[in-house]
């Protein structure tokens, strides 16, 4: 039943296998950028989980080093987390 409302599909890492071998691509002129809004578009396609063992402001700033974006976590207090955000706004 619940396959039935699903409209899409997808794969996930164990349906996939890349094998080392020459190409032909050259790395720095891929484009693997990707829009996430009307507004803000991702250098690389990838966003942190707002996980407490996961996403503070270390990874947020990582993440952003590289053109992603990190979700500061909600298991703070508010002033923890505005902490965390200023941290990675500097």
């Amino acid at each position: 039943m619940f396959e039935d409302k699903i409209s899409y599909s997808g794969v996930t890492f164990d349906d996939v296998l890349l094998e080392p071998r020459y190409s032909e691509v050259v790395p720095s002129e891929v484009d693997v950028s990707s829009q996430l809004t009307q507004r803000i578009r991702l250098q690389i396609p990838l966003l942190s989980s707002p996980m407490d063992t996961v996403t503070e402001a270390e990874m947020a700033i990582g993440l952003a080093k590289e053109g992603g974006l990190g979700i500061i976590h909600k298991n703070l207090s508010t002033e923890s987390q505005t902490e965390e955000v200023l941290k990675v706004k500097r």
